[in-house]
């Protein structure tokens, strides 16, 4: 057996959380806890070179955890371009690859995922209204690529496929990590206007939880909407947000009083074995 700990939407320093408290506290629990894993599925900083750094200081310092994080949006924004997030830059980083829990059966596979614009299809607008809505309200409009958001999200996909395939093949049940959303059920849409189905479309994909249920995955973790879900199961696959979110004065989203407290409320521990125990 195996102790996994999954967590999202850190949001260090838009929480103004001392990184170097934030190590020597997530470390110390690790430890104690005798976690064998720790995820993370994206925002920790608003700059991807802290939150690879993060990641990587505590992966030295808890040795016997393996540590795992993936980009968020807000990770993406600074210090990173497009053709770099695509790049195996450290054993740390897991998107486009994976990682096989030993003494299991399970395979843990990473993508940071993005969005079609799907879940806002109430709306009926064609796709360059979401882009230049994007561009003018929306953080993503920092983010420079070099294709649509739909385009590049198909991109996605076909990785995804391909190595869902592979663990199919290699006869591995699969934890799957990203950090946008794949389940419309998890969003509040109408048919009007408000800023919110505009936000929508930013969110996630339909696409997504479709591809996921295909090749009958058996666990997700995702972040982004910052919000207090129990685990939901849809069509035979586990979804786990456990996003720790704002706790600034402008939104507060957290149900304690500090960001350690936050963390250890949402950090979720699960338990993987083989089929066989």
């Amino acid at each position: 057996m195996v102790k996994v700990a999954m967590v999202s939407d850190l949001h260090f320093d838009i929480n103004k959380v001392d990184p170097e408290q934030a190590l020597v506290d997530q470390s110390q629990w690790l430890k104690t806890n005798q976690i064998g894993v720790y995820l993370i599925a994206g925002d920790l900083f608003n700059h991807f070179d802290r939150s690879l750094s993060f990641a990587e200081r505590l992966q030295k310092m808890t040795p016997h955890t393996v540590v795992k994080f993936i980009a968020g949006n807000h990770d993406m924004v600074n210090d990173i371009s497009y053709e770099d997030l695509e790049k195996p830059l450290s054993a740390t980083y897991l998107h486009r690859k994976h990682y096989d829990v030993p003494d299991t059966d399970w395979r843990i596979i990473g993508n940071n995922g993005w969005y079609d614009y799907s879940f806002a299809a109430v709306l009926h607008r064609p796709d360059d209204a979401f882009w230049h809505w994007k561009r003018a309200y929306w953080i993503d409009g920092a983010i420079e690529q070099p294709m649509s958001d739909p385009k590049r999200l198909t991109q996605e996909l076909q990785v995804i496929k391909t190595q869902l395939q592979q663990a199919q093949r290699d006869h591995k049940r699969v934890l799957f990590m990203t950090h946008f959303v794949p389940r419309i059920e998890y969003l509040h849409i109408t048919s009007d206007d408000r800023f919110w189905n505009m936000a929508n479309a930013m969110l996630g994909s339909v696409r997504m939880g479709q591809l996921l249920t295909k090749y009958h995955v058996k666990k997700v973790l995702f972040g982004h909407l910052h919000i207090h879900p129990a685990p939901r199961e849809f069509e035979g696959t586990l979804y786990y947000n456990q996003s720790v979110g704002y706790g600034t004065a402008r939104r507060r989203e957290w149900l304690t009083a500090t960001f350690q407290s936050e963390w250890l409320t949402r950090v979720k521990v699960i338990n993987l074995t083989n089929k066989s125990e």
